[in-house]
């Protein structure tokens, strides 16, 4: 057993159904929200993972992500008055990215997929180690009627990134036809699924929401008809890479309780003309007030890598803090996301410095994404 096993056992880690495929494949395993999940596997690595999405396929077990049903008469309307997108926006077989927002402060409780299938039924995709406080909240200001369920370990998800995807889930049977951010059911040798058009790295991808009895099934289908196109299995070092490449942010790190969406610059999740969302009152005040500080990118000019916690210079000045930071494995530098203050001197394209252990490297201010997305 392994010290990660070890611990895991210790502090009682979720696991994946899919976990014995994981330590097949040589995976190191890491604690995340309160889940043993693979980090990288073995004859690959982050590099190797990350590439095989920029240029061909890869899969992701985000099985550790939650899933909650709101379900009864009026379901969709009460979660458009709770969460920060304009549910009204789409439609019946479309999912939409939202926050979960505090009513008091504004600040994100998290960020979610909400995929919308009637009127009467929203299944809601958070974070994992956020997803009871989103269903505890959503359960408090529920009417009569409307139904929470906590569904968290009854499904898998598996996402199939990059520019492949469609012809890997094509040779499966599986529907890739559909606009991004929408979703369809389907079966794969008799396992009902849903297949979305989302994912977290800018290519090409899919999101299968597959029952946990039958992950394994699915997995190993995947990789069955994946060998002809050199399908590989990733882990959450190469989702973390290719998602700071895009500029997306991590709940926790680049958007939290004490980051509100106009900060994050992710006001456009948020349905100004709505009467009503949590955290409404007070992210209005701060978007007519403007933010004192908003999340900015950073491109390493000197050679070095910048690490959440770093703090960031302009001269003399302490202007930020970094949030989010990594080696770009496409860009061969190091990329940030950034805290910055709010400053009519400070501006995109302007070089600032972060103290990494004690020396100034400086960096480029820059608006993600870092790398042009396939996805529009």
């Amino acid at each position: 057993m392994t010290e990660v096993t070890s611990a895991a056992a210790a502090t009682r880690l979720r696991r994946s159904p899919l976990h014995e495929r994981h330590t097949a494949l040589g995976a190191k395993f890491a604690p995340f929200g309160g889940w043993e999940m693979p980090l990288e596997y073995a004859g690959g690595g982050v590099l190797k993972e990350h590439t095989a999405v920029r240029t061909g396929v890869g899969v992701f077990d985000v099985s550790h992500l939650g899933k909650a049903r709101i379900a009864g008469p009026g379901a969709a309307d009460f979660v458009d008055a709770c969460l920060s997108n304009d549910l009204g926006r789409i439609a019946p077989g479309q999912a939409q990215y939202t926050l979960c927002c505090d009513d008091a402060t504004g600040g994100v409780v998290d960020d979610i997929i909400a995929y919308l299938h009637a009127d009467d039924h929203v299944f809601l995709i958070p974070n994992a180690a956020n997803t009871a406080e989103v269903v505890r909240r959503l359960r408090a200001a529920a009417p009569d009627g409307v139904r929470i369920t906590d569904e968290h370990e009854a499904y898998a998800v598996l996402a199939v990134q990059g520019p492949r995807s469609a012809e890997l889930l094509g040779a499966l049977g599986l529907p890739t036809g559909h606009d991004y951010m929408s979703f369809s059911t389907a079966t794969l040798d008799g396992v009902p699924l849903t297949v979305c058009r989302t994912g977290y790295t800018g290519e090409l991808g899919y999101e299968l929401v597959v029952p946990a009895e039958h992950a394994t099934a699915v997995w190993d289908a995947l990789f069955a008809a994946g060998e002809a196109y050199e399908l590989r299995a990733c882990g959450l070092a190469a989702r973390d890479t290719l998602r700071t490449e895009m500029g997306y942010p991590l709940h926790g790190q680049d958007l939290s309780l004490e980051i509100t969406p106009v900060q994050a610059r992710s006001g456009w999740a948020v349905g100004w003309g709505k009467p009503a969302f949590w955290g409404r009152y007070a992210l209005l005040a701060e978007k007519a007030a403007g933010p004192a500080r908003t999340l900015r990118g950073l491109a390493a000019v000197d050679r070095a890598i910048p690490r959440p916690g770093m703090v960031v210079y302009a001269g003399d000045r302490e202007v930020g803090v970094v949030t989010s930071g990594t080696f770009s494995p496409t860009l061969k530098q190091g990329i940030a996301l950034a805290l910055i203050a709010t400053d009519p001197t400070i501006a995109d394209g302007d070089l600032v410095e972060v103290d990494i252990r004690g020396r100034r490297a400086r960096m480029r201010l820059t608006r993600p994404p870092f790398v042009q997305p396939s996805v529009r």
